[in-house]
């Protein structure tokens, strides 16, 4: 069990507050705002630290960087800004999914992930 550092605390506020999936330069700049002089090195080993923990999951979307989360959300999908690049939760799932699968295949699992600019981007392009 690793210790509860200053630097961890901050980081797991930094996931409370957003409540979104995170890069580590999110967290990095979230973090920062309570520590000061907070690295990337510690931002890393913390949120492996999470992840091993049980308390994160990792987010892997096609093509970028992995992304945390609070663990326990259950099942949901991600819309992805082109504009600013942050991800959010997609919490409604459609039931249709299983009619996209060809015949005598068995579906195990779905990612499915959305793209374009979130309300804030939107607002102002």
């Amino acid at each position: 069990m690793e210790r509860n550092t200053r630097q961890r605390g901050a980081i797991r506020r930094a996931f409370q507050r957003t409540n979104r999936p995170l890069g580590t330069d999110e967290v990095l700049e979230l973090a920062r705002g309570e520590v000061n002089g907070l690295g990337i090195a510690t931002v890393y080993r913390n949120i492996r630290t999470l992840v091993d923990e049980g308390w994160l999951d990792t987010v892997q979307l096609p093509g970028g960087s992995p992304r945390y989360e609070l663990r326990g959300k259950g099942h949901h999908h991600h819309f992805h800004c082109s504009h600013c690049d942050r991800v959010f939760d997609v919490t409604s799932c459609s039931g249709s999914v299983h009619t996209m699968v060809p015949p005598g295949f068995v579906l195990e699992r779905h990612l499915i992930v959305l793209g374009g600019l979130c309300a804030e981007c939107a607002a102002i392009t």
